[in-house]
C-alpha cells in the first residue's frame, strides 16, 4: 500500500473521500442540485441492511464500517491495517494496532473517535459484538482489493438508476452540443476525467476547450471562450474540491455561460453554481478514490452530445479516413 503520511488530524489526500456515500449517505437521486437523498455504494456479500452479523466475511464488516467517513491518510492505514487482520482485529490493543499499522498510539485512538466511537476500547467492544461467536460454514474470502472493485460496480448501476430517467443528460447533451466553443473544466484529481471528454468530445465538436490548469489564467479562458460566444461549460468536480473551482463556476456563471457539472454528489461544494448537476459517486475503499462513475458518465455525456450535433458522425468518418491515410494505428 502506498505510504500516505500526513500530519496528525490533517486532511484526507487529493483524490481522497470527499463527500461520503457509503451506505445510507445522500448522493442524490436526482439529476439537479439540492435533490433528494439516494443510496450510496454497498459493500457486496451481505452488505444489505438486514444482514446477520456472521453472515458477511469479517474484512466486508470492517468495510462497511469505515464506508462513508473522511478519514486521513494515517487512519486510512490503520483501516487497511484492520482489514489484512480481519480475524484478529477485535482482539489486538491500541499498541499492537498502531505499530502493526505503523503509526503513534494516539493515530489509534483518534481513528476509533473519527469512526464515532468514544475512544478505542468502545470501537474494540464494537467489534467483537459484531464478530460471530460460533463457527458456521466459511463464508467466501472477500479481500479489501476485489470490496473495492463491488463498491464500484454498486456506483455504476445506482448511476444506471438514475439513467432511467433521460431527460437531465439529454438536456445537458443539447447544451453542450450548442455552446461554440465549449470549455472543458477539471483541477486536480478531476483533470482526467475532464481532459478525457475534451479528447473525444474534439473529434465531433468544433472548438472544444479545456481548462484543466489553475492560476490566475483561469478566469482569462473563461472570459475568452464567453466573449468568443460560448453559452455553456462542462465542469468535471471530485473529491477533494479545490477551492479554485467552485470560485471558476461561480465566474462562469456571472460571465452569462450555463454551467453542467459531473460532481461526486448532488451536495457537493460545487452544487451552489451549477445550473444542472450530474452525481456520478466515487469508490472511498483504496488510499485514493476511484471514478468510474464519473467517467462513465462523462461518456454518456458525449453520447447525448453527438446527438446534437447533425455532422457528427461525418466528422467521425473524416477522422477515420485521415487516421487511415496516417497509419495512425496499428490495430
Amino acid at each position: 500500500m502506498a505510504n500516505n503520511d500526513a500530519p496528525e488530524g490533517a486532511p484526507a489526500p487529493e483524490g481522497g473521500p470527499g463527500t461520503a456515500v457509503g451506505p445510507g449517505t445522500a448522493v442524490g437521486t436526482a439529476f439537479a442540485p439540492g435533490t433528494g437523498p439516494g443510496a450510496g455504494p454497498e459493500a457486496g456479500p451481505g452488505a444489505g441492511p438486514g444482514a446477520a452479523p456472521g453472515s458477511e466475511p469479517a474484512a466486508a464488516r470492517l468495510l462497511r464500517l469505515f464506508e462513508g467517513h473522511r478519514l486521513t491518510p494515517t487512519q486510512r492505514r490503520i483501516a487497511h491495517c484492520l482489514v489484512r487482520r480481519a480475524a484478529d482485529a477485535p482482539f489486538l490493543s491500541s499498541v499492537e494496532l498502531a505499530e502493526l499499522a505503523g503509526v503513534s498510539q494516539p493515530s489509534v485512538t483518534r481513528f476509533a473517535v473519527a469512526l464515532g466511537f468514544d475512544g478505542y476500547p468502545a470501537l474494540r467492544r464494537h467489534l467483537r459484538e459484531v464478530t460471530p461467536s460460533g463457527r458456521g460454514p466459511a463464508a467466501p474470502r472477500v479481500n479489501e482489493y476485489q470490496q473495492a472493485v463491488q463498491a464500484e460496480i454498486e456506483n455504476l448501476r445506482h448511476l444506471a438508476a438514475l439513467l432511467a430517467d433521460p431527460a437531465p443528460v439529454a438536456r445537458a447533451g443539447r447544451l453542450l452540443a450548442a455552446s461554440r466553443p465549449l470549455p472543458v473544466l477539471g483541477l486536480r484529481a478531476a483533470g482526467p476525467q475532464a481532459r478525457g471528454f475534451a479528447y473525444f468530445a474534439a473529434k465531433v465538436h468544433p472548438d472544444v476547450r479545456l481548462l484543466d490548469e489553475g492560476g490566475t489564467m483561469l478566469a482569462d479562458r473563461i472570459d475568452a471562450a464567453a466573449r468568443a460566444g460560448a453559452s455553456a461549460l462542462l465542469c468535471f468536480a471530485l473529491p477533494r474540491h479545490p477551492r479554485e473551482v467552485v470560485e471558476a463556476l461561480e465566474y462562469a456563471q456571472a460571465a452569462g455561460l450555463t454551467v453542467i457539472t459531473v460532481a461526486d454528489s448532488a451536495f457537493a461544494p460545487v452544487a451552489g453554481h451549477s445550473d444542472l448537476l450530474l452525481p456520478a459517486a466515487v469508490g472511498t475503499g483504496l488510499v485514493f478514490d476511484t471514478a468510474c462513475a464519473p467517467m462513465m458518465l462523462g461518456r454518456v455525456l458525449l453520447e447525448s452530445m453527438c446527438d446534437g450535433i447533425p455532422d457528427a458522425q461525418a466528422r467521425l468518418e473524416e477522422f477515420d479516413a485521415r487516421a487511415a491515410a496516417r497509419g495512425l494505428f496499428a490495430d
